[in-house]
């Protein structure tokens, strides 16, 4: 094993998909499984075999659609559910069987209503139970979190004399502090006399918000292998989010030395697959993945990013798989941040006529949240640029449970009446679908959110979307108590940025 590498194992399709709301069908499943693979994940937690067909199948069909990552099913300490997941694995190029047991005190007492000797005479014939069937076992010790660390160790040496591969030292309810759990992997690392023998594992929640940090404590300390999400969807509060650790490893490289597999470029687009596919929307200040993780809209900020990227940012948005920092005008923006972006647009501004621009910019910023490219055209004089070159003229979707969403879209483009009729897999697909037919634009939608501004059953509601185009992001809004006429809206206020 090199000592240097981390193993990245990814959980989303098990522990992720464990979110209320978040149920992938198997094609779903395989889709996210290849991006992870593409992204380089060494092992994947395909599922939970015994819990469901439908998850037994999941699992058999990843292992025939990803051949570079290990996959792994999860199991009890019960002799059926290590032969269910053997089954499932069958096809797998390299198989490994997760099992094991809770070793706290509360559940060692309060859920299994056992005693410490017997949960380690399960915990081993579990173990050996598993290795029947594949060589590549990992064990984890339920609750290690709160478990007793002498205890723990008499847990983690018999099951590794057992034959475990991996032991996995879960925070399940995200309980401790990264000192503790560091100290945790550090005891063990010390105490248990075969530990060579297996690679330690850290599992944690984030119920405190403290996943990432004891994740990187463990790390420090001797862990070699992380348990994480994308996005860190998981139980309750969530689970280490895969795209926080792998960048935290790759910027502090020089000074912990360690590395992954992992080919950061893709964390964006698998990020925003996973929460278009699980319809669970990114946090905008969520780390490294968030929609404003690198956008900058206060003045000391954006003229100290202008003058030295670095100034502000201890990642490149560009390794992360985003095109470029987003200085967003407001009106705490400053006279370089207004600047820049008018040189962006085209503008020669002379020194002596910026201090004018500003002033009138500052009024319009105190009027508006948001500041677009329109907006600053018609600040320069350009008042035909603020007129958009599309507008909606007509729109009709038909849709229930036992009908075919279709969606006829009628378009004011330039002048020109233009229609189309489109099906999808409901109203709103079915529109954009049409609205697509009719602007031959190559764009892709990156982000779609919907939130309520009033309440009751006449809401009004308000749609963001973020289209990407050649490699470059725009944003539309729409708000309407007709949520599909919103969505075509904010669709159609994105394009008539790109055009």
């Amino acid at each position: 094993m090199d000592n240097n590498k981390v193993y990245i194992f990814d959980t989303t399709l098990r522990d992720g998909e464990q979110v209320p709301g978040c149920q992938l069908n198997t094609i779903e499943k395989i889709e996210v499984a290849k991006a992870l693979e593409a992204l380089g994940v060494d092992i994947i937690e395909a599922g939970f075999p015994v819990s469901s067909p439908g998850d037994f199948n999941s699992v058999v069909e990843i292992s025939k659609a990803v051949s570079r990552p290990t996959i792994c099913a999860l199991t009890r300490a019960v002799e059926k559910d290590i032969e269910v997941a053997a089954e499932a694995l069958k096809y797998a190029k390299r198989g490994r069987i997760h099992t094991g047991i809770g070793t706290s005190d509360f559940h060692i007492y309060h859920k299994l209503n056992s005693n410490p000797d017997e949960i380690i005479e399960r915990a081993v014939k579990a173990v050996k139970y598993a290795k029947r069937f594949v060589e590549d076992v990992e064990f984890y010790a339920e609750d290690a979190g709160r478990t007793e660390n002498a205890y723990l160790a008499r847990v983690v040496e018999a099951v590794i004399k057992a034959g475990a591969t991996v032991i996995n030292i879960p925070d399940t309810t995200g309980y401790t502090f990264p000192y503790e759990f560091g100290e945790k992997i550090k005891y063990l690392m010390d105490h248990v006399s075969n530990v060579d023998k297996a690679i330690i594992s850290t599992h944690c929640h984030n119920d405190l918000g403290m996943a990432t940090a004891n994740t990187i404590a463990g790390v420090l300390n001797g862990a070699r292998q992380v348990e994480v999400t994308i996005n860190g969807i998981g139980e309750r509060a969530g689970n280490t989010s895969l795209e926080e650790v792998v960048m935290i490893l790759k910027s502090r490289e020089k000074v912990m030395g360690l590395t992954t597999d992992i080919d950061t470029k893709k964390i964006y687009k698998t990020s925003r697959l996973v929460s278009t596919l699980m319809n669970m929307p990114v946090q905008a200040n969520k780390a490294i993945v968030g929609r404003n993780a690198f956008a900058h809209s206060s003045g000391i900020h954006q003229d100290g990013v202008l003058k030295n990227r670095e100034n502000y940012e201890i990642i490149d948005p560009v390794e992360v798989g985003i095109g470029e920092s987003s200085i967003v005008l407001t009106a705490r923006s400053g006279r370089a941040a207004l600047k820049h972006r008018l040189e962006v647009l085209g503008y020669d501004i002379e020194k002596n006529n910026i201090d004018k621009i500003y002033t009138d910019f500052l009024e319009l910023a105190d009027r508006k949240k948001n500041i677009t490219d329109e907006d600053l055209s018609i600040l320069m004089g350009e008042t035909t640029k603020g007129q958009d070159k599309i507008k909606l003229n007509f729109l009709q979707v038909v849709s229930g449970k036992t009908t075919i969403p279709m969606a006829t879209v009628r378009l004011d483009v330039n002048g020109k009446i233009m229609s189309a009729t489109e099906s999808g897999d409901g109203p709103v697909d079915a529109a954009i679908k049409a609205i697509k037919s009719i602007i031959n634009k190559e764009v892709i939608l990156e982000e779609f959110l919907i939130q309520a501004i009033t309440r009751g059953s006449d809401d009004m509601g308000k749609v963001h979307m973020q289209l990407e185009h050649k490699h470059k992001i725009y944003y539309g809004f729409g708000a309407d108590t007709d949520i599909v006429t919103a969505s075509v809206e904010a669709y159609i206020d994105a394009l008539n940025k790109i055009i």
